[in-house]
């Protein structure tokens, strides 16, 4: 599937206006970009890196955790495998280096 990132939470590997392809149920290591549904609102998706593994779910992280408006584990713990939806494999668009692990 194709999403679109929005603000700057995920800077400098992710910058609002990239398109990312993500792989629907893809096995998910630490260090892997994720989507992934927000716990407390499921409608919205988020584009997070998958830091550890914590009991039945991951904890996802921003890579900038001062931009404004950043949600993730930290605000509401661990995500349940269920509502990680997949791993992002590509960003196609705007063409910069190749994503890699933090």
């Amino acid at each position: 599937m194709r999403v679109r990132v929005e603000g700057d939470s995920m800077r400098p590997a992710l910058c609002p206006g990239d398109w990312l392809v993500v792989r629907r149920g893809a096995a998910v290591r630490p260090g892997d970009l994720v989507l992934a549904r927000l716990p407390d609102d499921p409608h919205r998706m988020i584009v997070k890196r998958a830091a550890w593994r914590d009991g039945p779910g991951w904890w996802l992280e921003s890579d900038n955790q001062r931009a404004p408006g950043r949600r993730d584990s930290w605000d509401f713990g661990a995500v349940p495998d269920e509502l990680v939806i997949g791993r992002v494999v590509l960003r196609y668009w705007p063409a910069r280096r190749p994503l890699r692990p933090r």
